[in-house]
């Protein structure tokens, strides 16, 4: 090698490397524009952050972000088990806050509600139309994770989680409660 070309490589990486700071700071600077999640960081983590992206985290504390942790944790059951994910459903997402909030007010851990009857009946009150469905409900577990453990150590929990009939899914939680309704 001569020194040209030796001046040429050392001056290359100082290159990328001052385009990649201009890039990041791009990336991070349209971040704060769009109302994003504020990092500094390199340019992959320098985007506004979604809820379901977040729940790629090793463990959620943000409480605001445990439905969504919960839906990433299901499908990666459904995924070992060579299932298809499960969709988030708006409607049955609405009628699982409404259990959750109905369970801790109302201070009762039923699959049946005084407010709503049976998980199916909910669903036709929200109109949510399905052909089969299947409702997990817990209490007092602090975090997604541990919601999850609780539910695949328990068969009838586990089955509703790996059934291949259903296709979408809606996870509430409040003050403690989890409540997981399933639609086909």
């Amino acid at each position: 090698m001569n020194a040209s070309s030796m001046k040429k490589r050392k001056a290359k990486p100082s290159v990328a490397v001052a385009f990649c700071k201009k890039i990041s700071l791009l990336a991070l600077a349209s971040t704060f524009v769009m109302g994003g999640v504020y990092g500094v960081g390199p340019l992959e983590n320098a985007h506004a952050q979604t809820a379901y992206e977040a729940a790629y985290a090793k463990t959620t504390t943000d409480k605001s972000k445990f439905t969504a942790k919960v839906v990433y944790l299901v499908n990666l059951e459904r995924r070992k088990a060579g299932l298809k994910p499960l969709t988030i459903h708006a409607g049955t997402a609405k009628a699982s806050r409404l259990k959750a909030m109905d369970m801790s007010k109302k201070g009762y851990f039923d699959h049946t509600s005084p407010t709503y009857g049976s998980p199916f009946n909910l669903l036709r009150l929200q109109k949510v139309p399905f052909r089969t469905a299947g409702e997990n409900i817990a209490m007092g577990q602090r975090s997604p994770e541990s919601v999850m453990q609780g539910w695949m150590n328990s068969e009838g929990h586990r089955s509703n989680i790996l059934n291949p009939s259903f296709t979408s899914i809606g996870v509430g939680y409040y003050n403690g409660y989890w409540v997981q309704l399933f639609i086909g």
